[in-house]
């Protein structure tokens, strides 16, 4: 009997594992004009964080930007802290440019034009979004005893990450496009003494995603 239990436990957390690496993700791409870098320009990623309900996480804005500048294709990326100290306070986020219209205007102070063009910048990546935690289930109860202590239980969520990202030309001062992912997985905990955490990947996911698409998207052609 118990040689059984040990079995249909091992193969419940084998079915549950499989299923927490399932992530559906799905990338909408929407071009309005053609692009294009050259090795000598640049990009940068930064996160839109105006609104207080939530932030676009600097961890996903890194994630992306590393994304986009790997591989042999891979392109220069300007990391967000540094372009944002720089350009200190023109892109914080009370005075950071809603529209293109903002950036040319912005772009009529000597000192952004000069440090804009000491980055090489070309394309200006906007990106918001956020992961949400969704129908959440079940619980888990732990105890502590003279023989030892344990969990028992078993628990489960649904994790939706939904990013978009807004293309900016820093040369003609147009917005090039919009790029957005959506990426969702079940995560479970079931606990037979000890929780074992199988959790959906879907944030490292919608940045392979989108990294790569915005990649090729600046690159044209």
């Amino acid at each position: 009997m118990t040689a059984i239990r040990k079995r249909t436990g091992g193969l419940l957390l084998l079915s549950l594992a499989l299923s927490a690496g399932c992530t559906s993700t799905t990338v909408d791409e929407f071009r309005q004009a053609d692009t294009g870098i050259d090795n000598h320009e640049t990009v940068v990623i930064l996160g839109r964080r105006q609104l207080s309900s939530y932030e676009t996480s600097a961890d996903f804005v890194e994630c992306v930007g590393e994304r986009i500048g790997s591989g042999a294709d891979g392109l220069s990326v300007i990391p967000e802290q540094e372009f944002l100290d720089a350009m200190f306070p023109w892109f914080e986020p009370r005075t950071a440019p809603l529209r293109t219209e903002d950036l040319q205007r912005l772009m009529a102070e000597e000192q952004v034009a000069l440090t804009m063009r000491g980055f090489g910048v070309r394309y200006i990546i906007w990106l918001d979004g956020f992961t949400e935690r969704l129908n959440q289930e079940g619980s888990i109860s732990c105890t502590v005893a003279p023989g030892g202590a344990g969990c028992f239980g078993f628990g489960s969520w649904e994790d939706d990450a939904s990013f978009s990202a807004r293309v900016w030309d820093v040369d003609s001062y147009n917005a090039v496009g919009t790029i957005s992912t959506d990426a969702s997985g079940q995560s479970y905990v079931p606990a037979l003494v000890i929780p074992i955490p199988l959790i959906a990947r879907v944030e490292a996911n919608a940045c392979q995603r989108l990294g790569d698409q915005l990649k090729n998207f600046v690159i044209g052609g």
